[in-house]
């Protein structure tokens, strides 16, 4: 750019001064007399200015023979190329201009005038591997697929250019949406520059989007090993991955290596929720509880979850309600103030028909935090001190309109799926997910509500239920629910636990 400015400059300095002494010889009135070996010749002005050009271009052409008698002399001294690179360097240098202006105008966002100037490189320079390259981004500015396609396609015919060609065909592919050839197109890719970053995440991607989590682990080592991801985060996400391999092996009934692998992601990052449900209950299945207990209270000092709360309550399947509170104390005291644990806590107690400790380890909790598990504790609190099937029902028809709760939510789309995944199925976000209040729009079934509502109350009367005034419509619902009687929903609190 500064160049061409340059010479611009130059170009119009020179004009004016050829201009500015040719005016001055016009008005002096007088020519130019040149004087030589005996002879004397005078020139007017517009003679002598016709005699400069003239001159200028006598000495460009004898630089031109001379440049042809020397590439001459080069090919009868055994230089077979060397009368053709003569006549070829004004053909590149058209080239390359064209090569640059048609990069420039891609750049510039014009395709087709960056196609046309493909074209003219292509005819001058006779390169493909450059300008196929151009060809093929300006064919897919203008929406000439198929031509894009078919250029790509050239480019895998050189070595220097095949990965160019199967970067280009890779991303069409994942335009196209077919994920599958894409996925082949990554791994061939990957395969020729394992240190391309953009391959490395576009296949990533991929193969978490078909469960090939094995492959995954292998390029996440890959970025981990090129310094492309802290420690941290290549050891949370390669936890994540080995719980889903996990997953798949035990899919697969080869229970062993399942609970092997997912007890190695749980030491890879403890806070990972389903990796320590799945490591607790591989230690269960070995006899091993005391070890079970101990990843599951770390992991709950961490991030409380009714998970690990069933996990824990696996360790002994079979016991008294009396006694499964106490031995629960040893997990909530890990978070003993966390909402979980509180929640927790007062179905345990329910269970033993504790109900005004239940109350209280509620807490204020149905109005801090009213949410549906917290009003539903509270209804069934109520029905065991006693309270009239008004009351009862009054607070699950609050119930019914209640948020959620915690839930797992996309920390990029905000989209609430109702179980853990290693990928967003609405935004294909790789570890996303994390426990917590779902946005107030979100609308879904709450997470394991089957096995965690404590209690549901005995079924009340169609009058009653008519005699509600804040929602007939949801105190509908309430009477349609399966209900059980006192003793029956006790005893269900307690083998939930």
């Amino acid at each position: 750019m500064i160049w061409s400015f340059i010479k611009i400059a130059i170009f119009l300095v020179l004009v004016a001064a050829i201009t500015y002494g040719a005016t001055l010889l016009s008005d002096s009135g007088e020519g130019i007399i040149i004087q030589g070996l005996g002879y004397e010749l005078n020139l007017q002005p517009l003679q002598a200015v016709i005699l400069a050009v003239l001159l200028f271009l006598a000495i460009w052409l004898v630089i031109r023979v001379v440049g042809f008698i020397m590439a001459f002399l080069r090919f009868l001294n055994g230089d077979e190329t060397a009368i053709s690179r003569y006549f070829d360097r004004n053909r590149e240098r058209k080239g390359y201009e064209a090569l640059s202006e048609g990069m420039m105008a891609l750049a510039s966002g014009e395709g087709k005038v960056a196609m046309a100037k493909a074209a003219k490189a292509e005819k001058y320079l006779g390169r493909p591997q450059l300008t196929n390259l151009l060809t093929a981004q300006a064919a897919e500015m203008t929406g000439d697929t198929r031509k894009a396609a078919a250029v790509y396609k050239k480019l895998l015919a050189h070595d220097r250019s095949r990965f160019v060609g199967v970067r280009g065909l890779m991303k069409q592919k994942l335009a196209e949406g077919d994920t599958e050839t894409a996925l082949k197109l990554a791994e061939k890719a990957f395969s020729m520059k394992p240190k391309h970053v953009e391959t490395q995440d576009t296949l990533l991607k991929l193969q978490a989007g078909v469960g090939d989590w094995k492959g995954a682990r292998e390029v996440l080592s890959a970025k981990a090993s090129q310094g492309q991801l802290p420690k941290e985060v290549h050891r949370r996400r390669d936890a994540v991955l080995a719980l889903q391999e996990a997953k798949g092996i035990l899919d697969e009934t080869a229970s062993v290596e399942a609970r092997e692998a997912a007890i190695a992601a749980n030491k890879a990052s403890p806070d990972l929720i389903p990796a320590a449900a799945m490591a607790a209950r591989g230690y269960i299945a070995n006899g091993k509880g005391k070890n079970a207990a101990r990843v599951l209270e770390k992991a709950w000092g961490a991030q409380p979850h009714p998970d690990l709360a069933s996990a824990y309550a696996e360790i002994v399947p079979d016991e008294a309600p009396a006694a499964r509170l106490k031995r629960f104390a040893g997990l909530i005291k890990q978070a003993p103030d966390a909402e979980e644990s509180r929640l927790l806590q007062a179905e345990l107690l329910i269970a033993t028909e504790d109900f005004p400790a239940a109350r209280r380890a509620l807490g204020d909790l149905v109005s801090t935090a009213p949410t549906v598990r917290a009003l539903t504790i509270m209804a069934a609190v109520e029905r065991g001190e006693g309270a009239d099937d008004t009351v009862v029902r009054g607070w699950l028809t609050r119930a019914l309109t209640a948020p959620r709760g915690k839930q797992w939510v996309c920390d990029t789309c905000q989209s609430v799926h109702e179980d853990w995944a290693p990928v967003c199925s609405t935004c294909g976000g790789f570890d996303t997910l994390s426990w917590r209040d779902a946005p107030h729009s979100a609308s879904t079934t709450l997470p394991h509500g089957a096995e965690m509502l404590p209690l549901i109350v005995g079924k009340p009367s169609k009058a009653d239920v008519d005699a509600q005034d804040d929602n007939v419509e949801d105190a509908q619902e309430v009477e349609d629910a399966e209900v059980l009687p006192m003793d029956d929903a006790v005893e269900a609190a307690r083998q939930t636990r």
